[in-house]
This record gives C-alpha cells, structure tokens and sequence, in this order.
C-alpha cells in the first residue's frame, strides 16, 4: 500500500537545520543565449526571425495557448512569417494518449540494460514517431538522476518515488551517459529534446531537486516541499546529468514544481540564470512545468516559456514590458531560444509536420497518422530483453535445459490487463490499476501497490504510453507451448494455488506499480510475497519474475529452497512477454544490471527512505534537508558496510567472465591546470582491461569502472561499456576518464578542482565484485 498521508519520519535522530542554512540568493539578469559552437547557425537564423517579430509575436510564442489538438501544450504562432509553433506532449516510454504509436522499454528497464547503443536507438525512433505526430518531444526520462535525501524533520522519497521509473538509475554518472544519448538520439530524428526527468530508484527530478511526488506542488494551502541542498551537493550529485544534457546540445529544460532552498524552481533567479545559463551556458529555452508556481517576474529570473496556457505571460508580459518591468532585450532572448531550438533540430521549412497532426481525440473522427517505423521492432524487442536482470538462478535452473512438458504460470502479472481502449485509464497507463484513474491529484490516496488487473509495462500518469499491444507473459508462454507440444495450467486470482504435481516448472508473475502523483507506500506488499511463498511450498522448481516501477524487496522468500531463479523483468514495453520467453528457453542472454541497489529491509535505506513530509508541527511550509549529501544507494551503503541483498550493478548471466590485466595511464591529472569550462572535457586517465567469455556461450558483459576520489564516496561509478563476446573470445576494454571524473566541487572557489592525494580506480562486474584495481597519486607539479 501507499500514501501521501504525512510522515514523522526519523526526525529526533537528524540534528535539525532550517531552511535558513540553504540560501538561494539571486542572479540578475538573464544570461542571453551567445549561440556558440552547435548552436551558432540556429541563433543567426533565429535572431533574423525574431528581429521581424513584433512585442506581440514575440510573446505569444513564449506561451501556450488552445488548440483542437490533445497536444500537452500548443505555443502560439506567427503565421505571418511562417513560424507554425511547437505542439508539446510527453511519455515516458512513447507519444503518450495516441494511436498508431510503439510502447518502448521505459527508462528504468533502459538503465537496467546498460546499453549505450539500445539507448540511442531507442531514443531516435522514439524522436521519429513523435515527428510523425507532429509534436516536440517532451520526456518523462531525458532529464536528469538523483538519490533519496534526508530531512530535517522527515525524509525524502528514497526508493518509494512515483516516478523513479521515469528516470535511468539512482547513480548521476549512469544517468548522464544515458540521457546525453537519448537526446542525440531525439534530435538527430529532428524533435527538440527535454530534460525532464531521469533517474529511479531513488527518485527523479526535474530542474532541480524534484525528487518526490508528496508536497510536489502547494494543495490545499500547504506549500511545495522545498528541496534544500547544498552547494557541494548540487554540483557533484543533482547537477551532474544535467552538464552531459547540455554538454549533448539539449534544446530544452524543465524548471521543477517544488522549491529549491525556499524558492520555487521556476522562479528561481540561482538555479536558472546562475547556474543554469550562467554557469553552464545553456543555450535553449526554460520550460515551466504544467502550471508550476510562476509570476511575471519569473522571465527576469530565468524563465523562457509557460505551459499550458498563458499563466502570468500573454498580455501581462507585453504590458511589462511597455512599463519597464521586463525589458525587450530579455523577451527577445526568450523568443530566440525558443525559435533556435526549433532550427537547432531542423524544424523549418518543410522538414516538420503540422504541430499536432497526429494528436486527435481518438473518440472523435481523425485521421489514422500512423507513426511507426517497421525498423524498429528488432530495436524495442532487444531493448526488452536487455532490461530484463537475472539475480538468482540456482543450480542453473535457466535457460531451460529442454522445453518443459507442463507449465504452470501464476499471478495476476501474468495477462493483459482487461480494457485497453480510449479511456484516461489508457492515457494514463492506469489499465492494471484502474482504481487510480479516479484519484484526485494533491489528495491522500493508497493504491495496491501489486497492480492486480494485470500486467504492467509501464509505471502511470504522464510519463505512461498506451501500448499497440500487449504481448503478456502468459499468452507468450501459450505460443511457444504450441511449438513445443508442452502442456500449461494457469491459476491468475488465486492467493494459494493448487499445483500439479507433474510441473516440471512454475512460473508465478507479481509486480511493483508506481505513477505521478503519489508515492509508494512500501517496497514489497505482503499479498504478492504470499502467492510466492505458497507455490514454492508446493513446487520444487519455482521461477519469480518480478515486473517493478521500482525498487522491489525480495527477502521474504528469496532464499526459499524451491525459489530456483528470480527475474527483475522492470517494464519493457509492447515485447514484454516476448521478450522474457526468449530469456528463459536461452534463445537470448541475460545481460541487464541493477542501476540501484536491492536492500534486504527497508531499513537499510535508512534516513532517506520515506518522502518529507510536513512534521509533528503539521507545518503549511515543508522542509526537505538534503543532509546525507553525496552518500546515496550503493555509495551509503559502502560508507555504512551495509550488505545489500543484490548491489548497484549486479546481474547474472548464462555464461561467466573473468577480467585481467589492467592498465592505468594519466594524462593530465595536474590539480594546477584548469577542469572547468571546456577543460572539464579534457581526457585526464586511460584506463584499460581485458574481460574473458570464460563460460560455454555467447553473452554481453557491463565491464564497470568505480574510482576513489579523496575525501568522498568510497567508490563512484565513472564508466561502463557493454560487451559481447563467444566463449573463450576475450575484448580489452578502454576507459578514458575526463578531469570532471576526477574533480570536486570547490564551494568557496565556486569552481572544479583535482585534489592531491591518493587515488584508486576499480573494474569489474558490479560496484561490490571489482577484482581489478589500482591506485593513482596525483601531486600538483613543481613550477620550473
């Protein structure tokens, strides 16, 4: 079960801080966009255009405005110059509430997989079926990471976000490398990119510190949390993924619901025009949050464009603007960003649908705009595959040896939910847990967290596609029982299910479901560990495939004599069932990773398990202290010695690997040289290993590299690379590690900086089993 009641939390055990020891001073003015490097032709051809506008023009496109489309949001255009506007829509996993569309792996199911190249794949197809429709891409996954955070009184959303699905992985560096390619990804397919969200198990985040859906937004005359961080934790944890985001050209940003250190993200003048644009030059345009707390003012502070409609924009802005208030220079920068987003991608001319085409109201009369490219398929089915993370298989019980004679397949995870048509359940991504399509956003609500009506392939609400079909688990088991002349029972509503005694298998489907609005509640529910524990009880070959919006415990029965194997399936989209079959009669490789780390009790997450909440004052003006700072999953797990039940990284496969022979070269490591601004880019260490298919078949190996920065985390993730290798075949590896790998954040220099001191760097299979490593002394150089 979960909730958004209000939580105590571990208050009496964290010194308390207010919101007085976070500051959020302000940046005045707004950083004009320079249109440097990539962005160079899109800002001359942009500021040609937006020189031709009038006032007017100028802010209509700064806004949004009706339409007859069920776009998300629609800017206002300039027909007179042939400017046509941008229709905005989301999801997290494909175009949301439309037709003719693919269900992707959802970005959880991508982080799992590790795989940069499935990444980019996905997110150009994607970006493809979005132009078909005619809208930007505005996703529930491009965005950024972020961790669980403790609070003064309470304690963030930890594992229990809504919305961790939505976002790649827990760790800043995994996220990162993601997101920089989905959005190549989305804008080589010619849509404008938008960082949103992106990161799980522990939380996700807009721009910036978004990370729970409890106190999101002010309901009811209790005001949005407000995230208080750091300035050393911003730069080095929520920050991060954000600098590869811009670093890949992303066109767009999202400012954030909550506060940020007292102030509301979107009107924010620090984390927009300071760091944002200034620190980081971020050359397109800030998006607000579907009616996010803004004011006029707001477009001095760093704001770009409101959404849906005008808000305090439209007529309020031009007036500001004659009086003084706003100046012309600072809307004509808004307008510019907007309108170089839009030929940054290649959107002019006839390059682009009519915004919105695609997106109709499918009860209505329209036009079949079919988005799909055939081409992909292989790509979504691989992708549902390689998000699939194997974490217990003993005495190798998969693959199967031979094709079973009878099956037997429990659980309500196991079929087609029972409606997938047009109703806000299908928008939603509600169609397995239709007891939240009625829920009042900003409402105290408790939903099953096992979505009983089915099978999940998505997490809900606006991150959530509607799927062109469902190949469920149990109707793809029927298929291949069909080739193989083999025999199935299957008990989907039953607590306690009789077993027939000649199974040679039981395969019994749960899940962990999660959406916007709400967090869970827990991290395991009792009815569907139940189902578990009385089928292993009767069957000596019991195989558990977990389909989880988030982090799922397994402790109540992973160590069950007769639980022979467990499957983290996540949420792979359309290919679901397809997908795992192949994985289970060995036609295809487990090769997924956990991008968080599974503890045994949710005790062990400690302080930043449960979302802030308002205190035993009952407080209209929520506080969330990010106190525990960068040790966050794996990394306060390893500063605790807390044994995880399946650490960050780890995923079994058919075959095994073994890894030698590292090598470590610096480059330039010298603390005196610059690692700020381009130079943070520069390669610092190459670091090289050799991993060896030592099993008797093909498989992909995440070779991953950890290092040790003085002073910090005992370990942080700092590169990955997936590869496949045949038996015997063996692959060196190579890393090359930029300065910002190895830099810190200097708060009083307000700046990056490479510490002297020791050094190590680790390589190998998961952040707990790294049987490669060295060390590295960096010392300043002496002046001649």
């Amino acid at each position: 079960m979960w909730s958004v009641l209000q939580y105590a939390g571990l208050a009496s055990l964290i010194l308390p801080l207010t919101a007085a020891s976070f500051d959020s001073p302000p940046v005045y003015p707004s950083p004009p966009g320079k249109g440097h490097g990539e962005w160079s032709e899109a800002y001359a051809r942009a500021r040609d255009l937006v020189g031709q506008m009038t006032l007017e023009e100028k802010v209509n496109i700064t806004r949004g405005v009706e339409s007859d489309n069920v776009c998300a949001g629609t800017t206002g255009s300039v027909p007179r110059l042939g400017w046509p506007g941008m229709c905005l829509h989301d999801a997290g996993n494909g175009v949301r509430a439309t037709d003719f569309v693919s269900s992707f792996p959802s970005a959880l199911h991508v982080g799992a997989s590790w795989d940069k190249n499935l990444t980019y794949e996905r997110g150009w197809y994607m970006g493809k079926e979005f132009k078909a429709k005619g809208g930007e891409y505005n996703p529930s996954e491009s965005g950024d990471v972020t961790g669980p955070n403790g609070g003064s009184e309470t304690d963030d959303d930890g594992p229990l976000g809504g919305r961790n699905w939505e976002g790649f992985s827990i760790d800043p560096y995994l996220s990162g490398k993601l997101n920089a390619l989905s959005i190549n990804g989305h804008q080589d397919a010619g849509v404008i990119a938008n960082i949103k969200t992106a990161n799980i198990p522990h939380t996700r985040q807009h721009y910036i510190g978004n990370e729970q859906e409890t106190y999101r937004r002010p309901y009811f005359g209790v005001e949005a949390v407000s995230s208080n961080i750091d300035d050393k934790t911003l730069h080095e944890f929520y920050l991060w993924p954000f600098v590869d985001s811009i670093h890949a050209g992303v066109a767009s940003v999202m400012c954030s619901y909550q506060r940020v250190n007292g102030t509301y993200g979107c009107d924010n003048s620090k984390t927009l025009n300071g760091v944002l644009k200034g620190e980081l030059e971020f050359e397109g345009f800030v998006l607000l949050d579907w009616n996010a707390i803004h004011q006029l003012t707001s477009a001095n502070a760093g704001l770009d464009m409101v959404m849906p409609l005008g808000g305090s924009f439209g007529q309020n802005l031009t007036d500001a603007v004659n009086n003084g208030t706003v100046t012309e220079e600072r809307l004509t920068d808004m307008a510019t960003r907007i309108v170089a987003a839009w030929y940054l991608v290649g959107q002019d001319g006839d390059n682009f649908p009519p915004p919105g085409i695609g997106m109709q109201n499918l009860t209505l009369p329209h036009d079949k705009v079919e988005a799909r490219d055939p081409k992909a398929k292989p790509s979504i089915l691989e992708g549902a595959i390689a998000g699939h993370v194997l974490v217990k298989n003993k005495d190798n019980a998969l693959p199967f040896k031979k094709p079973p004679t009878m099956l037997s397949v429990y659980g309500y995870d196991a079929t087609v939910p029972r409606t997938k048509n047009t109703d806000k359940l299908f928008e939603l991504g509600y169609m397995s847990s239709p007891e939240m399509g009625p829920a009042e956003l900003g409402t105290p609500q408790s939903f099953d967290q096992a979505a009983r009506g089915g099978t999940i392939v998505t997490g809900g609400r606006a991150g959530a596609n509607g799927p062109p079909y469902i190949l469920d688990p149990l109707s793809a088991i029927q298929f291949k029982a069909a080739e193989t002349d083999a025999w199935v029972n299957w008990d989907l509503d039953s607590a306690d299910p009789d077993v027939n005694s000649a199974t040679d298998v039981c395969l019994v489907f749960i899940s962990a479901m999660a959406t916007e609005g709400w967090d869970r509640e827990g991290l395991h529910d009792d009815f569907s560990d139940g189902i578990v524990l009385n089928v292993a009880n009767k069957c000596a070959n019991t195989i558990v495939v977990i389909h989880a919006a988030g982090t799922r415990l397994v402790d109540q029965w992973i160590e069950h004599p007769n639980v022979t194997a467990t499957v983290i399936a996540h949420l792979p989209g359309q290919d679901s069932g397809r997908a795992l079959v192949k994985l289970l009669y060995g036609e295809a490789n487990f090769s997924g990773k956990l991008p968080y780390t599974i503890a045994r009790n949710e005790s062990d997450y400690g302080d930043v398990l449960h979302p802030c909440g308002r205190g035993t004052s009952n407080t209209t003006n929520p506080q969330c202290d990010f106190t525990e700072g960068l040790y966050l999953d794996y990394r306060a797990f390893d500063k605790h010695g807390i044994e995880p039940r399946f650490e960050f990284g780890f995923g079994l496969s058919y075959t095994t690997f073994e890894y030698s022979s590292l090598s470590l070269s610096a480059k330039d490591l010298d603390p005196s040289t610059s690692c700020n601004g381009k130079h943070m880019w520069d390669t610092a260490a190459v670091v090289e290993a050799t991993v060896t298919n030592t099993g008797e078949r093909e498989g992909q190996e995440v070779v991953q590299l950890y290092l040790a920065i003085p002073d910090s985390p005992p370990r942080q993730l700092r590169g990955f690379e997936k590869v496949a290798l045949a038996p015997g075949e063996k692959a060196t590896v190579h890393f090359e590690l930029d300065k910002r790998d190895f830099a810190v954040w200097d708060v009083v220099a307000q700046q990056w900086t490479i510490q002297e001191g020791e050094y190590e760097v680790f390589v190998g299979a998961s952040s707990r089993k790294l049987p490669l490593r060295e060390k590295l002394v960096v010392t300043a150089e002496e002046d001649l």
